[in-house]
């Protein structure tokens, strides 16, 4: 069984998305698990500033060699930053998966459903019944 990295400050969607909460911003990426189970990532299609999200509707799509993903916002909100490194090294997402590849910053319309989002510790969980399942 792998072994992934899950930061314990982070809050996970089950579709391998974390969220870290600054204030009422949200940082949101994909896990270490999400880009080890992809492959060398090759595109990212992200939103553009503005947009609005809702609480697990598709934001964009990561493309790696062999499959296309689809990202879906943890929280909902309005995008306040897209992370332009990834659009000229898709690659830091496969590197740096809760550093440097980071996805977006949205504005949080509602904290509670944060709330709702796995830990850390329910997240490895889900990850590990995953992996004895494949």
């Amino acid at each position: 069984m792998a072994s992934h990295q899950v930061p314990a400050d982070l809050r996970y969607t089950k579709d391998h998305e974390w969220v870290r909460v600054a204030g009422e911003i949200a940082t949101i990426g994909i896990t270490d698990f999400a880009q080890s189970s992809l492959g060398d990532i090759v595109f990212v299609d992200l939103p553009k500033v503005g947009v609005e999200l809702n609480q697990n509707e598709t934001f964009g799509s990561v493309e790696a060699v062999k499959t296309v993903s689809d990202l879906y916002s943890p929280v909902g909100g309005s995008v306040t930053a897209v992370n332009e490194l990834i659009e000229s090294d898709p690659a830091v997402v496969n590197r740096s998966p809760y550093g440097d590849g980071w996805m977006i910053q949205a504005r949080i319309r509602d904290a509670s459903e944060v709330e709702s989002l796995m830990t850390a510790d329910e997240y490895t969980a889900h990850v590990a019944g995953l992996e004895q399942g494949a």
